[in-house]
């Protein structure tokens, strides 16, 4: 009888093992990493699909005012600059690399801006569908970067706790030391205040003032 209680309990700490551990959260911290990761993805996701979209919108724009060149060259050299730049899950610990990233987005993001008011500079755009659709999928893509960035940062955030608070913070320093903070997106300077963006012809200098009784100058 005691050969069989003997293997009997040997046999419910073999089943209840895994939920033991489970329950001491020895699971958390990877659990919670793979979560961030699986948002990050998500940021590289969206800002791909962006940068999909800009061939296309320069292209078409390019056809009704190839006058704003200066435009045109800015979101092309803005979007070259942005993929050159690593985006792989590696730099959300590095904070010299994901600053690296961010600012080329928000190169991006900057150059853009021109493109939200050609519409109204030359109104033929207006009656063009490809344009219009384009804007209206630049549009949406921009929410999605919002809120994927907003996800990304509030699991980076509960993941970073994690790692600094009890009982988390043991296997932090032992079993997953590996397992570094990661890098949060910041708002951009710029994006405090919203971009000025003109495309009028600059105004002629003012004339000088003349003394009394003088008459201008011919030529």
């Amino acid at each position: 009888m005691t050969i069989v209680k003997k293997r009997f309990a040997r046999v419910a700490l073999i089943l209840l093992a895994p939920l033991i551990v489970a329950g001491c959260g020895v699971n958390t911290i990877p659990t919670k990493e793979e979560a961030a990761k699986a948002q990050w993805a998500e940021v590289q996701n969206q800002y791909q699909r962006r940068s999909d979209l800009i061939p296309n919108l320069v292209s078409t724009v390019k056809g009704y005012a190839a006058q704003e060149s200066k435009v045109l060259i800015g979101v092309s050299e803005a979007r070259s600059g942005a993929m050159a730049v690593k985006s792989d899950a590696s730099i959300t610990t590095d904070p010299a690399a994901f600053q690296r990233y961010q600012s080329a987005q928000n190169g991006v993001t900057m150059a853009l801006a021109p493109f939200r008011v050609l519409q109204e500079n030359y109104p033929e755009l207006k009656s063009n569908t490809n344009f219009m659709a384009l804007q209206s999928q630049l549009e949406g893509t921009e929410n999605r970067i919002a809120i994927a960035r907003r996800d990304y940062n509030l699991s980076v955030q509960d993941f970073n706790t994690t790692l600094r608070t009890f009982p988390q913070v043991f296997y932090a320093k032992t079993m997953y030391a590996s397992s570094k903070p990661m890098v949060l997106f910041s708002a951009a300077p710029q994006a405090q205040n919203a971009p000025t963006v003109s495309f009028d012809a600059p105004a002629a200098p003012a004339a000088a003032a003349l003394p009394p009784g003088q008459a201008p100058a011919t030529k």
